[in-house]
């Protein structure tokens, strides 16, 4: 346990937008008051500082696009009240079922399409679509296995999802190493310590279920693979990269013995990649389980998204429990309209793009700028999609023994085992973007971490 404070490290400490452990009159709210209290007894100059050693002691590793590959986590913890957890565990069940009936559905009958739901450009233009799936069901059901969602909470402190990530989320090792060292350091009382995220690894297990596995890697060249290790190791099963595989008769064969399942990190998940051209035909037979499924990203394209509250109505009959930020389909002549009419107060992602890369935040960005990219979206609408602007809510977060406000998003993990078996751990990985004022808060765009604890 490190030293008591010396002064009130919240002294001074206002956000200019909501914020999850502080109100706008500088008191605690409510369901972090106890939590803070307690870490506000810490030196906590000295608390980040050790516990940023422990973590780079670790060995972790996360490149970013500066060159930087230390993994950044902050020592205050986000805690979420219980009323709130309970809202979102469910709703983030009941989108994931819904997104893994829509991947079935794409590469099934397409009833979503017919019935004019989902325009069928959404499906032709995504790059993720692998027509090579179609009719190639999963025995289980599952093409979603794990999946992990970016939450954000706006102004009025709503929760709301920015992006679905069904290919290969990354934070599984992340996360669990995170909340092992912040527990640690901060050696709460049991009263304090936030709901277990001990299963993890079991629901892993679940996910990928019995038989012979791996966990299939590029290398250590992977921005993740620290995280890859850290799984396999956890796992029990070997770490494997694409030249250790051996195809024998139409299965897949890892030192001499049959894999039964691959838990893909890879990079590449296209069919037509090189990983892909060794595992397709054994997943096509069905010799091997696949987690995630090849063409699992059909439902994570950036304009799928703008359609999924539409896609829990029509598969699960209910209406959506999680809300989303709003997104505008742009190949749709009146959503384009209306986009380029307020085009200077949206965010605009290229359809193409992931980790932060290829997004403009128009209201933050040069007015040159924003003209130019309205011209292109004008050109080719539907390259790209749009999305309001939202005001990401803030946490306290430790700079010099300071508390500052920084934008934060949480990253939460969703287990499948069959369609009507899904599992959320507590918490999450909540993302932090560490330049005063930043938006994007992904770790590949110079973002840290912290624990995102849920109380019992």
């Amino acid at each position: 346990m490190t030293a008591p404070a010396t002064g009130n490290a919240l002294e001074g400490y206002h956000s200019d937008f909501y914020d999850d452990a502080v109100a706008p009159d500088g008191s605690l709210r409510p369901e972090a008051r106890a939590v803070m209290e307690a870490l506000l007894k810490h030196d906590l100059g000295a608390l980040g500082a050790a516990l940023r050693d422990d973590i780079t002691n670790l060995g972790i590793r996360f490149a970013s696009v500066d060159g930087d590959d230390l993994w950044h986590v902050d020592p205050v913890p986000r805690v979420i009240g219980r009323e709130d957890w309970a809202m979102l565990e469910a709703g983030l069940i009941q989108r994931v079922r819904a997104l893994n009936a829509f991947v079935a559905d794409v590469y099934g009958e397409r009833r979503i399409v017919a019935e004019g739901v989902v325009p069928q450009r959404v499906l032709d233009s995504a790059e993720a679509f692998e027509p090579a799936m179609h009719g190639l069901a999963p025995a289980n059901g599952v093409w979603i296995g794990i999946a992990g969602l970016d939450i954000v909470r706006d102004g009025d402190g709503r929760w709301l999802v920015l992006e679905d990530n069904l290919r290969t989320p990354s934070g599984l090792g992340y996360w669990p190493t995170a909340r092992a060292a912040t527990l640690a350091r901060l050696d709460p009382p049991p009263e304090l310590r936030p709901r277990s995220i001990d299963g993890l690894s079991d629901a892993l297990r679940q996910v990928i279920g019995p038989g012979n596995a791996v966990v299939l890697t590029d290398g250590d060249d992977n921005s993740a693979f620290w995280e890859h290790r850290w799984i396999a190791e956890h796992l029990g099963v070997p770490l494997a990269v694409p030249a250790d595989l051996e195809v024998r008769d139409g299965e897949i064969h890892h030192l001499g013995a049959k894999l039964d399942v691959i838990y893909r990190r890879t990079n590449a998940d296209e069919v037509d990649s090189e990983v892909g051209r060794v595992l397709y035909p054994a997943v096509a037979s069905g010799a091997l389980k696949l987690v995630n499924r090849f063409g699992t990203g059909v439902a994570d394209d950036k304009l799928a998204h703008a359609y999924v509250e539409d896609m829990v109505r029509f598969y699960l009959g209910e209406e959506p429990e999680l809300a989303q930020v709003e997104t505008f389909d742009l190949g749709d002549p009146s959503n384009l309209e209306r986009a380029l009419d307020i085009f200077g107060e949206l965010v605009i992602k290229d359809r193409g793009s992931y980790g932060g890369i290829g997004v403009m935040i128009c209201p933050h960005a040069e007015p040159g700028d924003v003209e130019e990219l309205r011209e292109k979206v004008r050109a080719a609408p539907g390259d790209y999609i749009a999305q309001r602007l939202v005001d990401l809510s803030t946490h306290p977060t430790e700079f010099d023994g300071a508390l500052e406000p920084r934008h934060v998003d949480l990253r939460p993990f969703v287990f499948m085992v069959d369609p009507d078996d899904l599992r959320v751990l507590p918490g999450g990985m909540t993302r932090v973007a560490l330049d005063a004022g930043a938006l994007v808060v992904n770790s590949s765009q110079n973002g840290g971490a912290k624990d995102t604890w849920v109380m019992p």
